[in-house]
């Protein structure tokens, strides 16, 4: 198993949400989990400016290649659930390196 630590950003506009909040943001990263993601837990906390996460995942196996690895699938999942989530788009930035929507690659950060 692989674990990933990440965050979500609050939009500095925004004031933290009452207390579920973090049920809020894992129940909709898992509405937008697919089987191929292999997410098998999430645990997350609050801070001031950001929500923090652990996604557990099942770890690829040996023949898999580095975009099957558990940072592009964190850094995938947490692209899908911020473009369809409402909530998600208003609450929070969107995620830092983040896969384009149009491609499979993840996006550079801006220097």
């Amino acid at each position: 198993m692989d674990c990933v630590y990440t965050s979500l950003r609050r939009r500095p506009e925004v004031s933290p949400a009452p207390a579920g909040e973090v049920a809020e943001v894992v129940g909709i990263l898992w509405a937008h989990t697919t089987p191929k993601d292999g997410l098998e837990h999430i645990s997350g906390s609050l801070d001031s400016d950001r929500v923090d996460l652990l996604l557990y995942f099942l770890s690829p196996g040996p023949a898999s290649a580095a975009i099957n690895g558990p940072l592009h699938r964190a850094a995938a999942l947490l692209a899908r659930g911020h473009q369809a989530s409402p909530a998600l788009k208003r609450r929070y930035l969107p995620p830092a390196g983040a896969p384009c929507p149009q491609a499979d690659e993840p996006r550079l950060p801006k220097a």
